[in-house]
């Protein structure tokens, strides 16, 4: 009886385990199908200073800035996209009210990191961007620090790349650039992956498969207890 009940209290167990999963199922669908309509939506200008609190509810957004560019301060982080290994270029932009908002301007291959190799010229003067809001990734890579006294950067960390670079005051998000209609050259915007891990069902049904087993264990330890008791 007791590894019946034990088997019983197993599947209640996994039950419960699957219908969690099926929950989390719910709230990714949600939130992938929230991205997937904000990142297509027409851009909204960028939050200002008091809305910089709401940035994690923005993420994703499409928005615009106007600015000029500080190339002089662009900083290359590692990065891996469907272009190969490179970098991305995170450059500053000194917005009209004085806010600086760092943009990953794109990818560049390790051969393009000069701006020089780049096969255009920097965009100079006032200019509009426009892209996806993104929140800042702060302290490194994996098993890499980023190492500011030495412009040596695994993510893109703009609080401290401005902090680096003397700017301020700094916006604690950055914009993935989208990619320009009539680009020249390097960097590559446009490269956002919008793609979300989602294997809530498959763990769903793991734990509901492994509350039926839980059972019918409990059954047949049910079945050969009243076996083995008195004729």
């Amino acid at each position: 009886m007791a590894v019946a009940a034990a088997g019983a209290a197993l599947a209640l167990l996994f039950c419960a385990l699957g219908a969690w999963q099926l929950q989390r199922l719910a709230w990714k669908n949600a939130l992938v199908a929230r991205v997937t309509a904000a990142a297509h939506a027409p851009p909204v200008d960028a939050p200002g200073p008091a809305q910089w609190s709401r940035a994690p509810e923005m993420e994703y957004r499409r928005v615009q800035a106007r600015g000029r560019f500080l190339h002089r301060h662009e900083a290359l982080v590692p990065a891996v996209t469907a272009l190969g290994g490179g970098y991305w270029v995170m450059t500053p932009l000194r917005a009209g009210d004085g806010v600086v908002i760092y943009v990953n301007r794109g990818f560049v291959p390790p051969d393009r990191k000069s701006p020089a190799s780049r096969g255009a010229p920097p965009p100079e003067g006032e200019v509009t961007v426009s892209g996806l809001l993104r929140l800042p990734e702060p302290g490194g890579g994996f098993l890499r620090r980023n190492d500011p006294a030495a412009d040596r950067w695994y993510s893109r960390d703009v609080v401290a790349m401005a902090r680096r670079a003397g700017l301020s005051p700094v916006a604690p998000w950055f914009i993935d650039a989208a990619a320009a209609p009539d680009a020249r050259g390097y960097p590559v915007g446009g490269l956002t992956r919008l793609r979300f891990s989602n294997s809530h069902l498959v763990y769903a049904l793991t734990w509901f498969a492994l509350a039926l087993l839980s059972l019918a264990g409990a059954v047949v330890a049910l079945r050969h207890g009243r076996d083995d008791g008195p004729a």
